[in-house]
């Protein structure tokens, strides 16, 4: 993992237009744990940046002066660029989606967007970022929450059918707030709903890598499931 000095995580933002790439820019440096390493605005420039300064996450439109974003990550691989790849782009159509997940393309965000939706995944990526850094082997749970992070990543209104961005962002809250773990009754109590519903929406957290989930034993039963909130900065 490179990052910088101070452990935030590097992104360089690859925008032709220069006032979207100073939004986006801005919207970086409102995360917690990354910071703009540097801003291009052409397929050559990003080039030229990541020779002489390796980052950890690329921002990448596909609109591109010189070449089209796809190309440039084509061409980043047989560089022998690693660096991880968001797709940020008015460019809907599918086949241009398919060749971005089948050239390794981490998300695809597509413009216009809020700050949340590109916060939604850099916090994701974050989490991600966590859950590979310690190396050795991952049980299956373990695998299916590294693949499932950034999947379920994304802004209230792209919840799955059937959950409330209201109840969601509730949740959230109660677990951003509390000064250690937390059972599903107390976040159900804390949050004022369900424990079913409590129950719903914490198991969508823990698919994401939104919360760490432990178990604690008691003499008798079951053990009871605790659920802490996975803050967006670093380790």
């Amino acid at each position: 993992m490179s990052g910088t000095p101070s452990g935030e995580l590097a992104v360089l933002v690859v925008d032709d237009d220069v006032r979207v790439a100073r939004i986006n820019e801005a919207y970086v440096d409102r995360v917690p744990g990354f910071r703009v390493a540097g801003r291009a605005h052409s397929a050559a420039e990003a080039l030229e940046f990541l020779t002489g300064r390796p980052v950890d996450l690329v921002l990448l439109d596909h609109y591109l002066p010189d070449e089209n974003g796809l190309d440039l990550v084509r061409r980043m691989r047989q560089l022998g660029h690693h660096t991880d790849v968001i797709m940020v782009t008015a460019a809907r159509d599918l086949a241009t989606v398919q060749a971005a997940m089948r050239l390794g393309a981490l998300q695809y965000l597509v413009k216009p967007f809020a700050f949340a939706g590109l916060r939604a995944r850099l916090e994701a990526y974050a989490a991600l970022r966590r859950s590979l850094s310690g190396g050795g082997e991952a049980e299956q749970a373990e695998v299916d929450r590294i693949f499932g992070a950034l999947a379920a990543a994304g802004t209230p209104n792209e919840l799955p059918k059937g959950h409330s961005p209201t109840t969601a962002e509730l949740v959230r809250g109660v677990l951003r707030t509390a000064e250690g773990p937390l059972s599903t009754q107390q976040v159900a109590d804390r949050a004022g709903i369900s424990r079913q519903t409590a129950q719903r929406y914490l198991k969508l957290l823990d698919r994401s890598g939104r919360v760490t989930l432990a178990l604690r034993y008691g003499e008798t039963g079951r053990p009871e499931h605790r659920y802490a909130w996975v803050p967006s900065a670093g380790p």
